[in-house]
């Protein structure tokens, strides 16, 4: 099997750098699927569906769902490919703006489990959504943004004012993981500057903003690096390496037999329990709604369940080469080597001995590198969508990923190759 290990990091790296948070990342997504022929479909709509079509759902502007049905569909097969759309971020809190000395400040809270101080004096914008006012109470006008410029910045303390700062320095959430925003001139409003500088961008009068929900991300772009540019460096690899997997593996599988689904949640970072996120109904609720209109009863929607198969996708850790005894000492798992099959005692990954040997089957028969992760005993393993999902869906189940360095920093290292491995098993996958 050959591989364009080229094409795959520039797509990735472009799409780290267009999903800056969960609204855009499902923006981006759909956006590819619809110009690969995907169908959109509301969840709250009669849906009318063919077989041999692909089909698309926008479930609350951050998490989506994809569908293709084989052309020759009866009872077949039913898989499921699983990623997260969201990063360990800061979140922007309601009446946001702070002032300390003539400069202003943005109020924000940290989203899921970041390493902090590799978001000090980094360049720093926003995305998200903004609601504004209707006519219709129940239907405010939502619209999702992305500033794109840096406009905040959180600053170091110099070592001059902490001379014990290279012996570590625990991080305040609340005061250290301010950005700052600007110097106040005479005619800013100190007490509303950054709302009105939202207003501008949107071109809507402050009064018509109603609230908001807003990260702040690292605007650095992501590129190549190595001697031989055999790395990947860039922000938000965990999870945009899966997304782009079940993006780009649905859209390239043909399979005439069965359902090919992805299924890209957000939330996962603050453990998914939202409308939108892995653990919830949602999952069943969406396919059981499409099992009945292809003409399906509850029982045949069941029955797929069970018989059908779940790839969970999240980034997994690699052999350190500065702290090497940080990995197990007989499953070690080198960038550039293959995808990783994700396994612990605990389930905090939902695989097990025969869903491994399914998948081995499929990396074997398509020339796909594989290898396996296991946590030290005496230390934690991380956890995905997987597990949760598996509690909706009682179907069997694989966690994989590729290999990455500085999991959950604002900026991330991984292989060139292992995202085309990626790629290539989402596509294997749904083809098998």
């Amino acid at each position: 099997m050959s591989y364009n290990f080229d094409d795959t990091a520039k797509r990735l790296i472009v799409a780290t750098n267009i999903s800056t948070c969960a609204f855009t990342a499902a923006d981006e997504a759909m956006r590819q699927l619809e110009q690969a022929g995907f169908t959109e479909l509301k969840l709250s709509d009669e849906w009318f569906v063919e077989r041999g079509n692909g089909y698309f759902l926008n479930i609350y502007d951050s998490t989506v769902f994809a569908f293709k049905i084989g052309r020759e569909f009866d009872r077949g097969m039913l898989r499921v490919a699983a990623a997260h759309t969201d990063h360990p971020c800061m979140y922007i809190k309601p009446n946001p703006e702070m002032s300390t000395k003539g400069y202003g400040k943005i109020n924000v809270e940290v989203y899921g489990g970041p390493i902090l101080n590799t978001w000090l004096d980094r360049p720093l914008s926003v995305a998200g959504r903004v609601a504004l006012k209707s006519d219709n109470c129940f239907k405010p006008i939502v619209k999702i943004i992305d500033i794109k410029k840096p406009i905040f910045t959180i600053p170091n303390l110099a070592i001059h004012m902490n001379r014990e700062v290279n012996k570590g320095v625990e991080l305040n959430r609340q005061n250290d993981m301010a950005p700052l925003a600007t110097i106040f001139e005479e005619e800013m409003n100190k007490d509303n500057f950054f709302m009105e500088y939202l207003a501008k961008h949107l071109q809507v009068e402050l009064e018509d903003i109603l609230d908001f929900e807003l990260y702040v991300y690292n605007t650095d772009k992501g590129e190549r690096v190595g001697m031989n540019e055999e790395f990947i460096s860039a922000p938000r690899l965990d999870n945009i390496t899966s997304v782009v997997a079940c993006v780009q593996g649905i859209i390239k599988s043909s399979r005439e037999d069965g359902i090919n689904v992805i299924a890209l949640y957000d939330n996962e970072e603050i453990g998914s329990r939202t409308k939108q996120g892995a653990d919830s109904n949602l999952f069943g609720f969406v396919m059981e709604k499409l099992y009945n209109a292809l003409g399906y009863d509850r029982e045949d929607y069941i029955q797929a369940l069970l018989e059908g198969f779940l790839l969970s996708i999240d980034v997994a850790h690699a052999l350190h080469p500065n702290k090497a005894e940080k990995s197990d000492p007989t499953n070690t798992n080198m960038m550039n080597d293959g995808i990783v099959i994700k396994r612990a005692s605990s389930q905090t990954y939902v695989t097990d001995c025969e869903t491994i040997a399914m998948l081995e089957m499929i990396c074997q028969n398509n020339g796909i590198p594989y290898q396996k992760y296991a946590c030290r005993s005496d230390g934690t393993t991380g956890s995905t969508l997987g597990t949760i999902a598996n509690k909706y869906i009682p179907m069997r189940a694989v966690d994989v990923g590729v290999p990455i360095l500085a999991m959950h920093s604002s900026r991330e290292l991984m292989g060139v190759k292992d995202q085309a491995y990626m790629e290539k098993l989402v596509q294997a996958y749904f083809e098998a």
